[in-house]
């Protein structure tokens, strides 16, 4: 059999590359936490707007139709659509007061 002998320059030099390389890949790896952190706080930032827009958006709905309402221009479908709504919110109304008086 026949070994390769290796010197210790060698081997001193492949331990160095591979140093330089792990120093190299945690640098990598942080940088992408750094990033990951700020992309992460940038989804909360975008679903909280999100959100905002959402109920903004409602709201602008509830008074397109309330316009609508008072000027008499809804269809039928559109008046049962407010009616089932306003349903909705006198029978939650109903149901606090009823908690409140408990």
């Amino acid at each position: 059999m026949r070994q390769k002998v290796v010197s210790m320059n060698e081997l001193e030099l492949q331990i160095r590359r591979i140093q330089e390389k792990l120093q190299q890949l945690l640098r990598q790896r942080d940088t992408l936490l750094k990033e990951n952190g700020k992309l992460r706080t940038e989804v909360k930032q975008l679903r909280a707007d999100h959100g905002d827009h959402t109920v903004m958006l409602e709201q602008l709905r509830q008074k397109v139709e309330i316009l609508k309402v008072s000027k008499g221009e809804m269809n039928e479908a559109e008046k049962k659509v407010f009616e089932k709504r306003l349903g909705q919110y006198i029978r939650e109304i109903d149901r606090c007061i009823a908690l409140l008086g408990e």
